[in-house]
């Protein structure tokens, strides 16, 4: 993988699996709460400004978009979870959607859930790393908005996110900030590394 990135396209937004990108390259699905940093986390790694499309509304993402990088490797961009300002009927397509993916999508390599640094994680993000582990998926914890959070207090945050997750020995919790940068390269290092891919 060559730095900074050059190519990094969306290939489709989709809602069901006939959707899919029919592609032998990994996948790394990033997944977390509404608003919680998904696309901001995605455009700095890539060096963009919008190609993942931000919003200060929750819950803008109801597709899952696969994102074509370098062509060595795919991101995918899930809904986000917890937001409750839609119909029920609306969050029962996103589970199922979301479900299909994580359950049946064999070029699924990794995961990465975020959370906020500076919040104990939801009941949402453990059922979801739960899920996540359920399914033998590696996972790494990407906690944003680590430039709100003094450096003083950062250990004790991060103890909490470790043990309100019941974070697995082999997954890493990496604070992270779209403002600064900070933590950008330990993404890059702990995805690539993971995959087998040269840096």
């Amino acid at each position: 993988m060559k730095f900074p990135i050059q190519k990094a396209d969306i290939i489709i937004s989709a809602v069901r699996e006939e959707q899919y990108p029919d592609s032998d390259l990994p996948e790394i699905a990033i997944a977390g709460r509404s608003n919680v940093g998904k696309s901001s986390l995605i455009n700095t790694l890539l060096n963009r400004k919008k190609l993942a499309r931000t919003s200060s509304k929750p819950g803008r993402t109801r597709t899952i978009n696969f994102f074509n990088i370098e062509d060595e490797l795919i991101f995918v961009d899930v809904p986000g979870y917890g937001y409750a300002k839609v119909s029920k009927s609306e969050l029962e397509k996103w589970n199922h959607m979301m479900e299909q993916y994580f359950s049946t999508r064999e070029t699924l390599a990794k995961a990465i859930l975020i959370v906020d640094l500076r919040h104990k994680p939801t009941q949402q993000d453990v059922q979801m790393y739960e899920y996540l582990k359920y399914l033998n998926i590696p996972v790494l914890i990407v906690a944003t908005k680590a430039d709100k959070v003094k450096r003083g207090v950062r250990n004790r945050h991060l103890n909490e996110i470790y043990n309100t997750l019941n974070v697995f020995q082999e997954d890493a919790v990496i604070p992270f900030s779209s403002e600064t940068g900070e933590g950008k390269d330990d993404v890059w290092k702990n995805i690539l590394i993971d995959l087998g891919i040269e840096i």
